[in-house]
């Protein structure tokens, strides 16, 4: 047939096109990929890292399992801190120890401050447009400068605490009425805690009384594990175009209603601001939201030194209803799935509280920085279960020497936070969940990516953006729902801790426990 691939008995030249224009295309591959494989070291003065070879044309992308934190890590076992995997057209190197993530993200910063951009990544990124997927550059600064520096100020986060009080408030309220005694998923509870409020931040709205609601947490878990999911098209860049696996038309059918969300959002503001500059009647709040504060101060100089796309806007506010709502609710999830495998950590973070708070109160924030053992347990639980085990990869944008080794230009960096949180040479017993070892004041640690040894956030100028609102929403929930309620295992059932790997690593089965109440005031509950 003359639509088939291959040769037949048919020898009309016209009906063998096809099949002589694809052999030429892959021996075209196969010459491409010799000469890639084969081409000399353009710095003879360092070698390439080691690595296994792989097959031709494809390299090392058919071994890939499922579990890349756990290969990627096992794989440092035999070829050392720093080695090279050749995945389709693409170098990536995989750096698993600390003093070479310093040398990547301190020492030659610049050089790989650039994402390695995938096919979904674009798409939920509008094309690069936000903080998490955008190319370093001018642009860039800008937007991260106004995100940081000004939406997530300290005077901004403290007014928006009442919101975030608000929300957990509900969720502790839902819980007594509705789930004392009985089967609870609390990662269900966890994302609804935190998209909810961040979204009162955001733009002074839930999801209750949208078309997605419920559906919300399955469109954010799709686009998640699309980010992660091998494409052929991203190791292969010319067979973009036809999207074999689908994962382009999947990513833009998930991305079209969180679209929705955001557009709506929007537009509702940009219309209540207008009617308000054209003296109508604005509705009033007692503090900005996020939202308002970016659309007020967009084009607010004449140079648009702080002027953004509508793009950029979605972009931005996608990176903390998609990124941020996501790795919160799920390492929240986990600190509860921790405690309840070692309940004799969980008494002592109640015991805490109820020294620190008293059970005739709920949680404030104000008493968090007093909760010592709660926030070691966080740290701990960062540490065993990095919410992007591999980090958000990089791209060098130059040739460089890192550990002796040479990193092409293009090549893609995984900086494996997952292998360096459960090394045996940089942490004592690293398989063991011991909260104590966050609670010696002669060696602290924070969240800023300054020790090598602990990046749960990254580190360097793509240090995630959000870690102030996340730090806060995260240490406030947990502390309230610790606070309000004990929480056991359904029938003394057994308690998974697996886990499965994403962009987003998440708990393999979801967390169900049977709560009970702990305040002696009930009221509070109210």
């Amino acid at each position: 047939m003359g639509s088939s691939l291959w040769v037949t008995s048919n020898h009309d030249n016209g009906e063998n096109l096809p099949v002589i224009s694809t052999l030429l295309f892959m021996v075209f591959i196969l010459l491409w990929f010799l000469w890639i494989w084969k081409k000399p070291n353009r710095n003879p003065t360092a070698p390439l890292p080691p690595g296994p070879r792989g097959l031709p044309l494809v390299g090392y992308l058919p071994f890939l399992g499922a579990n890349l934190h756990l290969e990627f890590t096992d794989m440092a076992r035999v070829y050392g801190p720093i080695y090279k995997l050749q995945l389709g057209t693409k170098l990536c190197i995989v750096v698993s120890s600390p003093e070479l993530v310093k040398q990547v993200v301190r020492d030659h910063d610049i050089t790989f401050s650039n994402r390695d951009l995938t096919i979904a990544g674009l798409v939920a990124s509008y094309g690069a447009s936000d903080i998490a997927f955008g190319s370093y550059g001018p642009d860039w600064r800008k937007l991260r400068k106004v995100f940081v520096g000004q939406m997530l100020s300290k005077i901004n986060l403290d007014d928006g605490y009442a919101l975030r009080k608000e929300e957990v408030h509900k969720s502790i309220s839902r819980i007594y009425h509705d789930k004392i005694g009985t089967q609870t998923d609390l990662g269900e509870f966890a994302f609804s805690t935190v998209i909810n409020a961040n979204l009162l931040m955001l733009w002074g709205a839930t999801l209750q009384g949208t078309d997605f609601g419920e559906d919300y947490r399955k469109l954010v878990a799709e686009i998640v594990y699309l980010f992660a999911k091998p494409n052929i098209s991203d190791y292969f860049p010319v067979l973009a175009r036809f999207d074999i696996q689908g994962i382009e038309r999947q990513a833009k059918k998930v991305q079209s209603p969180i679209d929705k969300i955001l557009s709506c959002a929007i537009e509702k503001r940009m219309k209540m601001l207008a009617s308000a500059k054209n003296g109508g009647v604005q509705q009033k709040h007692e503090t900005k939201d996020f939202l308002q504060f970016l659309l007020e101060n967009n084009n607010n100089h004449e140079d648009g030194s702080t002027s953004f796309t509508v793009q950029q806007l979605k972009g931005l506010l996608g990176d903390v209803v998609v990124g941020g709502t996501d790795t919160t609710a799920t390492i929240l999830e986990w600190v509860l799935t921790e405690l309840m495998q070692h309940p004799e950590e969980m008494i002592r973070v109640q015991e805490e509280l109820t020294q620190i708070v008293g059970l005739n109160n709920l949680v404030e924030e104000f008493h968090l920085p007093k909760l010592h053992h709660l926030d070691a347990v966080i740290k701990e639980t960062f540490r065993l279960h990095p919410p992007v085990p591999l980090l958000v990869p990089r791209r060098s944008s130059q040739p460089t020497i890192i550990g002796g080794y040479y990193i092409p230009k293009g090549s893609t960096v995984f900086l494996n936070a997952w292998a360096i949180h459960r090394d045996p040479s940089v942490w004592d017993d690293p398989l063991e969940f011991r909260p104590q070892r966050f609670l010696n004041p002669s060696n602290s640690f924070d969240y800023q990516g300054n020790k090598f040894q602990f990046l749960p956030f990254g580190s360097g100028r793509r240090i995630c953006a959000g870690i102030p609102l996340a730090e806060r929403m995260l240490f406030y929930a947990l502390a309230s729902f610790l606070h309000s309620f004990d929480w056991k295992l359904p029938n003394d059932e057994k308690l998974d801790v697996s886990d499965k790997f994403g962009i987003v690593t998440k708990k393999n089965t979801p967390l169900i426990a049977v709560p009970t109440p702990r305040l002696s005031n009930l009221e509070l509950y109210a």
